[in-house]
């Protein structure tokens, strides 16, 4: 009977492993090919005493499982990504602001109340007192539910107030009323930032700077950028490991495939 070429060379290897470290047939997985030897007048060195080992110098262990041999070989734990997170403040849960009504009607008497307050808001904003800004802002948005900019003006503020997720929630209503409303892309992407979401965060910025660009977006940009481009490039190694490592698993899976068939 012939036997295939692929495995008389897996035989050829093997021998030749047997003859660098004779210690491989003390395993007991293959006692049946010692005693085989045997009976032939082999002479098999005796086990060395200080060691327990299965076919290391094959670079397979007949002791383990399939599973054992995938986790082993297959699986892998990944690394963390050293990032700038100095200017992540704890998120503030359950943002409670109050929101318009869209469903009221807005008259010019609103309208016009809504802007003086707005004003307001905007005198209280230079002179650094931002929690009347909001009330302020708030009142405009009471007055005139459908306006984006004064949703994402009072975002701003958030942002200064170091609360992002109202800001967030701010910001996703000025960009429900307006998509295009650069104030609301520029806000929630500076609270993503302060979130450490920086992937979000860079998005946001970079849509709110092909609207209207502005130097501060630029600014913020230089700190979310770096970190935003390390995870993705950690994401696309990890991926291309991972795809990697099926394809070896797959590999092993149809050798043993092979050799149970034979």
């Amino acid at each position: 009977m012939e036997m295939e070429t692929e495995k008389m060379d897996e035989l050829r290897h093997f021998i030749g492993q047997c003859r660098s470290d004779p210690s491989i047939l003390d395993d007991p997985s293959i006692a049946f090919f010692k005693s085989y030897l045997q009976s032939l007048g082999a002479r098999i060195p005796p086990a060395a005493k200080s060691e327990s080992r299965g076919m290391s110098g094959t670079g397979f262990d007949a002791n383990k499982t399939d599973l054992e041999m995938d986790y082993d070989e297959g699986d892998f734990v990944e690394s963390d990504v050293e990032l700038d997170e100095s200017d992540i403040v704890a998120p503030d849960d359950n943002p409670t602001q109050k929101m318009g009504d869209p469903s009221i009607e807005v008259t010019e008497e609103k309208q016009e109340a809504a802007q003086m307050a707005k004003s307001k808001a905007v005198d209280a904003m230079s002179e650094g007192n931002l929690d009347e800004a909001t009330d302020h802002l708030t009142e405009a948005i009471m007055l005139n539910p459908g306006s984006a900019i004064l949703y994402a003006t009072r975002a701003t503020v958030f942002v200064k107030l170091k609360k992002p997720n109202a800001a967030i929630h701010d910001a996703d209503a000025a960009l429900q009323i307006n998509p295009d409303s650069a104030k609301g892309y520029k806000a929630r992407g500076m609270a993503r930032a302060l979130l450490g979401k920086w992937e979000e965060a860079a998005s946001d910025l970079h849509v709110a700077s092909k609207i209207d660009h502005d130097e501060e977006i630029s600014m913020v940009l230089k700190k979310v950028e770096p970190n935003a481009r390390k995870l993705e490039e950690h994401r696309r190694k990890y991926q291309r490991l991972r795809k990697e490592k099926e394809k070896e698993k797959a590999a092993r899976g149809q050798q043993r495939q092979r050799t149970a068939e034979h």
